[in-house]
């Protein structure tokens, strides 16, 4: 049986994906992140204030399924495990507040954005970067998570950022998840379906990629998460999924090679 990093496209996805972790990890795990990361941005835009966690978050929701799943082949495995343990190392040194790379959860309202993206990690990644992190580690994450929620989402996809929020601190058993943000969010989503797998961003339409990152996924994740809560959750999980399934073949079709 060929090993699967003798395959050269699944050799390629791995190594892409790895090329761009490795910096991020290793210097989180040496907390040197802060000091040795590059910032760029459009001036006034003060994107030095989010960029780490935006590293953070949106690195680990792209790699949490991998993350998440023993590897059949040898090799492949011993990445993962490796990577798996500076994950943890990146939250914990992200949210614990006496670290130098400690993280921006609650100055202005992209925290929100991004907070949400680490959250949903945990909720594809359950096993690996929730269930092996330290008593103190997931404390950490918990307090952070829950400083987003001073501040109120814009009236858009943000909805699901609060919304998963609530999601994760259901899945880990924090009493006080709020129901009412989850409600809002798979509700008024409901409305603005606009038929064929597609979502509006809001009141208006955006043709833009919003629908395959943010919008489903998050859907998804959250009524897998807490559907089983309510009755009129539970009457919107099949549609729900079955949307996604539909945009999901969109893509394909759309991008995928013939």
């Amino acid at each position: 049986m060929m090993s699967v990093l003798q395959n050269n496209d699944r050799k390629f996805w791995l190594d892409s994906m790895l090329k761009i972790a490795s910096p991020i990890l290793l210097h989180l795990n040496n907390r040197t992140l802060k000091q040795e990361m590059p910032v760029e941005m459009q001036e006034g835009t003060n994107r030095e204030k989010f960029s780490h966690l935006e590293a953070l978050s949106r690195l680990l929701v792209g790699m949490a399924p991998w993350l998440e799943r023993v590897s059949e082949d040898g090799e492949e495995e011993i990445l993962r495990l490796k990577y798996a343990e500076l994950a943890r190392a990146a939250v914990d040194a992200g949210t614990d507040s006496t670290s130098p790379d400690y993280m921006n959860f609650s100055d202005d309202f992209q925290p929100i954005v991004d907070t949400a993206f680490l959250a949903h990690a945990i909720l594809r990644a359950p096993t690996e970067l929730w269930e092996k992190l330290d008593d103190r580690v997931q404390k950490n994450v918990i307090t952070a998570i829950k400083a987003t929620r001073t501040r109120k989402p814009i009236f858009s996809n943000w909805l699901l950022f609060s919304a998963v929020i609530e999601a994760f601190l259901h899945k880990v058993g924090e009493k006080s998840w709020d129901p009412m943000r989850i409600d809002y969010a798979i509700k008024q989503f409901d409305q603005w379906y606009l038929g064929d797998g597609i979502y509006s961003d809001g009141p208006e339409y955006h043709h833009d990629y919003y629908n395959s990152f943010v919008i489903h996924p998050m859907l998804v994740d959250v009524i897998e998460t807490v559907g089983e809560e309510y009755r009129e959750w539970t009457a919107l999980k099949e549609s729900i999924i079955k949307r996604s399934q539909r945009y999901a073949v969109i893509q394909e079709r759309t991008e995928g090679p013939y």
